[in-house]
């Protein structure tokens, strides 16, 4: 009996050590991971917080406009650019998937969203926040990418060209290197 105790407390510390090591890399792996908080009993396609821990470095993209899509229409009309809400708002996304691509990033990696829409004249000059939701939700929340960023959209009295109804800024972090 004495020789069971004697090894049991001359192997406890090495024990404890090993065990706070296990402890301690594996809360520096989950303290490398973005967490993204749901909004509580919501469906909702964005998140209600979102924390990005200090050992991300984070991307700030500028705001995007939507690209010229139909170059045989008038350059100061909507259709020039997607026409409505929705086709805006699709070119502009694909546009933010395309930079954050050449960055080596994805939409999965989008923290925090700005939209600026326009009113639209189609709809009593009111912003078409359902014509925005339906192109987002092809780029979020989908169950090829579900991660939600932190979201604001406002409606704006104008943007740098009178034909854009949509701009969207965004963040995005860059993982950490796999350890």
């Amino acid at each position: 009996m004495t020789m069971t105790m004697t090894l049991f407390t001359k192997t406890q510390p090495l024990a404890l050590a090993a065990a706070l090591f296990a402890a301690g890399a594996g809360a520096a792996h989950a303290a490398d991971e973005v967490i993204r908080h749901r909004i509580p009993n919501s469906t909702f396609p964005i998140s209600a917080a979102v924390e990005v821990p200090s050992s991300l470095t984070n991307v700030y993209l500028s705001g995007q406009v939507p690209p010229l899509q139909d170059a045989a229409a008038p350059k100061n009309s909507a259709a020039a650019y997607g026409g409505d809400t929705k086709g805006q708002t699709v070119g502009v996304l694909k546009a933010i998937e395309k930079s954050l691509t050449g960055l080596g990033l994805t939409m999965g990696d989008v923290v925090k969203m700005q939209v600026f829409l326009v009113g639209d004249p189609a709809k009593d000059n009111k912003m078409d926040f359902v014509g925005f939701m339906e192109g987002y939700t092809q780029f979020f929340g989908t169950t090829a990418q579900p991660k939600l960023p932190v979201r604001s959209a406002m409606q704006v009295a104008a943007l740098a060209n009178p034909a854009y109804l949509v701009e969207i800024e965004v963040m995005a972090v860059r993982p950490a290197p796999s350890k």
